[in-house]
């Protein structure tokens, strides 16, 4: 069915009436229109009915309004917005093919987003989740369902991981879902659209994305690695240049991180379900641009290499290293996943 333009008598009393709307694709999650407005195009979004939908809509609105503080704009301009039917109207921008190299810009404009928020800003948005026990039961299960040993200490060293991961200092303003499809590449540079999942912490936890191939987004990529120190040491710069400090340690801690996460294995309306990593052993699913063992096998090497040399997850290292391998013999069709976006 044909949904109704979303722009109610307020938003006509500010912004004009649209001449003109065309239904945009979107998740199931919004209605998205592109309008034309006196004097400018723009986006109109509306957040549909759900159990977090005042929520991600106060998320997106929130975002939008910090990350507007970037001296050279990383979000489209917000123009106006109407609560009551959770409506945002966005700048309309226009979208270029992103360049072979495009991680490498993106992993600057990530940097200058996270850069927008400040300490003061605590509780403007909710602070970042990461992995937690049940996490780590669910892939320590996955390990001996694959007959791979668990030596002792590991439980020990997931534990300490996740209450580092709770702990990590940080006021970022974190995209919560900063994807290939979610990065405009425009004339002026690089904005990032969709902020539902937006929250504060640690700029780590998604500078990961980049090796750990995009883990709640439908299209996964794996870069080189002479391409990802280019995209992490841009990143660095960017976020030196923003706010006067260093990145922090703990990218390994980060990708390890999302690997514990089974729900990072499927779209986002069906997480919060189901034990994910408790599948693999029975049965592979295609999300995207890769199947849920692709992705797996593609963290579980990221997060062997970056733990070979990394003291407090020196055992979670070789259960990884054991549990890719264990993965490409047992099902050695299994291919790497995509090293360009579609």
């Amino acid at each position: 069915m044909r949904s109704r333009l979303a722009f109610g008598d307020e938003l006509r009393a500010e912004l004009g009436s649209p001449r003109s709307s065309r239904r945009l694709g979107s998740s199931p999650r919004s209605r998205v229109w592109r309008v034309e407005l006196p004097g400018t195009s723009a986006v109109v979004k509306q957040i549909v009915d759900g159990p977090d939908a005042d929520e991600r809509y106060a998320r997106e609105v929130a975002a939008l309004r910090l990350a507007a503080r970037a001296e050279t704009p990383i979000v489209p301009a917000l123009l106006a917005t109407d609560s009551g039917e959770r409506v945002l109207v966005l700048e309309h921008l226009d979208h270029r093919r992103p360049a072979g190299d495009w991680i490498v810009g993106y992993a600057a404009a990530l940097a200058r987003l996270h850069a927008t928020a400040r300490p003061e800003d605590s509780g403007k948005l909710p602070r970042w989740q990461g992995p937690n026990r049940a996490d780590i039961d669910s892939f320590l299960g996955l390990a001996v369902a694959l007959q791979v040993p668990v030596t002792p200490g590991v439980s020990d060293e997931l534990d300490d991981l996740v209450n580092r991961l709770d702990q990590a200092p940080g006021h970022a303003l974190l995209h919560g879902d900063p994807c290939p499809g979610n990065d405009l590449h425009t004339a002026t540079g690089i904005r990032f659209i969709d902020f539902e999942q937006a929250s504060l912490g640690s700029g780590l936890m998604e500078l990961a994305y980049l090796r750990i191939g995009f883990p709640t987004c439908w299209c996964v990529t794996s870069a080189s690695e002479s391409l990802l120190e280019r995209a992490e040491r841009a990143y660095r710069t960017a976020w030196r240049t923003a706010t006067g400090t260093e990145t922090q340690d703990g990218l390994a801690d980060a990708c390890a991180g999302w690997l514990l996460r089974g729900d990072a294995l499927v779209e986002r309306a069906r997480r919060e379900s189901d034990d994910h990593l408790a599948r693999i052993p029975q049965r592979d699913w295609k999300w995207g641009t890769a199947t849920a063992r692709q992705r797996l096998v593609h963290r579980l090497g990221v997060v062997s290499k970056l733990t070979a040399d990394h003291t407090s997850l020196s055992g979670v290292g070789r259960l990884t290293t054991g549990m890719r391998q264990h993965m490409l013999t047992r099902w050695p069709a299994l291919q790497p996943v995509p090293t360009k976006r579609p």
